[in-house]
């Protein structure tokens, strides 16, 4: 990280609740266009929180109230980076059917990774398959 005035870093515990990620999208959003990023990066931004979020709340922990999803994120005015970690059992993302294939386009749902692999400039997930990290590295416009 650098030692921009924008420089933050972020962890909180979520309890499985769709409803309960959206402040904390909000804050880091807010933290990043404050350090001047643009509107396609935080779009991107947005989406892959989002998603990464959702995703540990209802695959990974099944919506479980008794299971939490922990998410820490770092930021400044070149990159953000964020792990996802949620308390299910896990999967392999190789695994996971390929959404632009002819006979999975019209499939509601898997979506969501191709997407996030689109929009981060780095994602990885941990050998069990329940803790996912990105990184998304701002886009100057020349």
């Amino acid at each position: 990280m650098t030692s921009s005035n924008h420089q933050f870093a972020k962890q909180e515990t979520l309890p499985s609740s769709l409803a309960a990620y959206h402040d904390f999208v909000d804050d880091v959003i807010g933290r990043l266009g404050a350090a001047g990023w643009g509107d396609s990066d935080l779009f991107a931004i947005r989406m892959a929180l989002e998603e990464s979020i959702s995703n540990a709340i209802r695959h990974g922990n099944r919506e479980d109230p008794a299971k939490q999803v922990e998410v820490e994120c770092r930021g400044d005015a070149r990159s953000f980076w964020i792990r996802v970690c949620d308390e299910g059992d896990g999967f392999q993302p190789e695994d996971v059917p390929n959404c632009c294939d002819d006979d999975r386009l019209e499939v509601p749902g898997g979506r969501g990774l191709a997407l996030m692999r689109a929009y981060m400039t780095k994602m990885q997930y941990n050998d069990r398959g329940n803790c996912l990290t990105m990184e998304k590295v701002r886009h100057i416009a020349s």
